[in-house]
């Protein structure tokens, strides 16, 4: 594999711009393509505003990386599958930069964002027998063999997460198949459906959903429209430059990124309701990548930032070290103040914050693992 030191990155062909590694070779750098700073849109607002000048990426937390294009890499069981892959190569990932990691992603990866060149490691074929799937995944992840690690990677998108993935399409549109870890319930996927079933219930947008085979959870892929266009999409990680194994996001800081990035207060309440329903279910998994904005154009032809649908909801009693990845008000045991207090800080009503819990905690039915102390 030959080493780079730029790639292209464009938006649905257009070029938006360059990014390079600096002389040390530790950070990325980045400038956007005049024509992109002319009709264009910032693909990271925070990080990247879209203005002249050259972007220089901070060491830490990302080793180097920007948030916005970290997001593109595979992350969980997606990593381990490119090591794998690039073992059987001859290729140890350890010494790739994050440019050789985004030109192997290329054109594959989830979202809008597309690396040129690409390098191809690999080239395998779709499969739609799930059950074989699940089995090869098993053993991969057992260590029981490496053989089909590129072709686990091909059919998983490059998603993230720690689960098991596949993505395929039929005519209901584009949808992502989850299977079972080695650590997981055999009724895994059972158990997130009824947890997208509940949700949907309390007023939480989820995308379509349905069981495979009875026993795989499957959800529509809200990156792609159902002409296949692809949607630029970013994680709550990606856009506050948070790393995965350091968990420090609160539940305040989620809901101001989601009135500044989409100045919607619709949106900034559905943000408040998941926070309800993560903790009223023991949803521990609310990880920095497990919120997503993606931008669409409005009637105008004006770039629009919107809150993306909610995804990984499901039973977590593990979390980080027994807690949830995302505090309330500073703390991982809240009680019903400590969530009207996040709600009023963002100019939320008191009435309004109170009436939401209410709802989410009226209708979580079976789901209901934690009686929040209104003291």
């Amino acid at each position: 594999m030959t080493s780079m030191d730029r790639l292209t990155v464009k938006y649905h062909g257009e070029i938006v711009g360059i990014i390079s590694l600096t002389p040390d070779n530790k950070c990325l750098a980045f400038e956007y393509d005049p024509r992109w700073l002319a009709e264009g849109f910032s693909i990271s607002p925070l990080e990247l505003p879209l203005k002249t000048g050259l972007f220089l990426a901070k060491p830490t937390p990302l080793n180097g990386n920007f948030g916005i294009f970290e997001d593109s890499l595979p992350d969980g069981y997606g990593r381990y599958l490119l090591h794998k892959a690039l073992m059987r190569e001859g290729i140890d990932d350890r010494n790739l930069s994050a440019i050789d990691r985004l030109s192997i992603i290329g054109k594959s990866g989830m979202g809008a964002l597309t690396y040129e060149p690409e390098t191809i490691i690999s080239t395998d074929e779709e499969i739609t027998d799930f059950d074989l799937l699940q089995q090869k995944a098993l053993e991969v992840l057992k260590e029981q063999q490496d053989t089909d690690a590129g072709l686990l990677l091909y059919n998983s998108g490059n998603s993230g997460g720690c689960r098991p993935k596949a993505v395929f399409s039929d005519a209901e549109g584009h949808w992502l198949v989850k299977f079972r870890h080695t650590y997981d319930p055999k009724d895994m996927g059972v158990q997130e459906y009824h947890y997208n079933e509940v949700a949907r219930k309390c007023g939480i947008d989820v995308p379509d959903f349905k069981l495979t085979n009875g026993k795989y959870f499957t959800t529509k892929r809200f990156d792609l429209t159902d002409d296949s266009e692809r949607i630029h999409t970013a994680t709550a990680g990606g856009l506050l430059c948070l790393s995965l194994s350091e968990p420090e996001l609160d539940y305040s800081k989620l809901l101001a990124l989601t009135r500044y990035i989409t100045q919607n207060p619709k949106y900034v309440e559905e943000m408040y309701r998941r926070m309800v329903f993560n903790y009223l279910t023991d949803n521990k998994d609310d990880h920095c990548k497990n919120f997503s904005y993606l931008v669409r154009k409005d009637s105008n032809g004006k770039f629009i930032w919107h809150l993306a649908p909610a995804y990984d909801l499901t039973l977590c009693t593990e979390g980080y070290n027994g807690q949830h990845a995302t505090s309330i008000n500073s703390t991982g045991n809240p009680t019903l103040q400590d969530f009207i207090a996040v709600g009023t800080k963002i100019k939320m009503n008191e009435k309004r914050c109170r009436r939401i819990f209410d709802e989410v905690y009226q209708n979580c039915g079976d789901l209901l693992f934690n009686r929040i102390s209104s003291k």
